[in-house]
């Protein structure tokens, strides 16, 4: 049974500017099951915001097909939302106006009162009330800003609500902030959530699978690695669990070492390029008790 979002073969080309082409990556190859929260990490170069723009429809692939809930991705669709690091509000909108403006182009035979009121409460869990949801983005500080466009994009029910590095732009607390709203809604939606990001603890903190990409040009999805920390987390708590710096490392050293390593393997004629799964539990008993490895845990320098 093929998964909810299944990317099959997808291939990115661009002319060299040498009368040649410079592949991105090639024969990608992997899914995402319904209510999944996915984050793929790769150095710059690799193909990670061009694949955002194949999913979200504003792209078309050299090769290769995107099936969403059995329909192929074509074009732009409401069904897909996208939150960018940039904001993209409409400035001459209020919070609420910009929230409204895809909530009447999603639900056309509303009334004006229940496009409000839904606007409203999606802005709420956000912790966007009162008099702020009237001011127009220039009076906004940039959290208040990303709080609007993430409110916007859940607001609308998309099937698939794709995350381009939404928090990039923000300062450390105010990211941790927004990340926790994230998961909140997230958790009360069961959306499903494909996101691009630099940040390795971030990635940890909200996702159930990690898509790790080589080094581009001629790039691959490399690895799918689980995150065996259960849910809910907290992430002052999930740094004291055993699995956490286990993960962490295999990241570090993926993306430091090994991705410049697995970089520009590409695939023959037909050969389908799935990621290897990947799953690390340090809380599992393991068949022989000589060979139980302690918990890696961080060591203040």
């Amino acid at each position: 049974m093929k998964p909810y979002l299944s990317i099959e073969k997808l291939t990115q080309r661009f002319p060299d500017g040498a009368g040649s082409d410079l592949t991105v990556f090639e024969n990608a190859s992997f899914g995402v099951e319904k209510g999944e929260f996915v984050v793929i990490l790769g150095h710059s170069g690799c193909g990670k915001s061009t694949i955002m723009n194949i999913l979200a429809g504003l792209a078309d692939p050299t090769s290769g097909v995107v099936v969403m809930d059995g329909k192929e991705v074509k074009g732009p669709s409401l069904d897909r939302g996208v939150v960018f690091q940039n904001y993209s509000l409409l400035p001459w909108l209020t919070t609420l106006k910009n929230v409204t403006f895809g909530v009447k182009a999603r639900y056309p035979d509303w009334s004006k009162a229940k496009v409000e009121e839904h606007a409203t409460k999606f802005l709420a869990m956000v912790g966007l009330e009162g008099d702020v949801i009237h001011r127009k983005p220039s009076q906004l500080s940039g959290g208040m800003r990303q709080r609007v466009s993430i409110a916007r994009a859940f607001a609308n029910h998309p099937k698939l609500l794709l995350l381009d590095e939404p928090f990039g732009a923000l300062d450390a607390l105010t990211r941790g902030t927004i990340q926790d709203e994230l998961l909140k809604i997230w958790g009360q939606m069961e959306q499903t959530v494909f996101m691009i990001t630099h940040d390795i603890d971030e990635a940890i903190l909200l996702a159930d699978r990690i898509l790790l990409m080589t080094n581009g040009p001629q790039a691959r999805v490399a690895e799918s690695v689980e995150i065996t920390i259960p849910r809910p987390r907290k992430r002052t708590e999930i740094v004291e669990h055993p699995n956490y710096y286990a993960i962490r490392n295999h990241l570090v050293q993926f993306l430091g070492k090994r991705s410049k390593e697995l970089a520009g393997q590409l695939t023959n004629d037909g050969e389908t390029n799935r990621p290897e799964y990947v799953r690390i539990d340090k809380t599992e008993a393991p068949d022989d008790p000589e060979d139980k490895q302690p918990a890696l845990r961080a060591v203040n320098s």
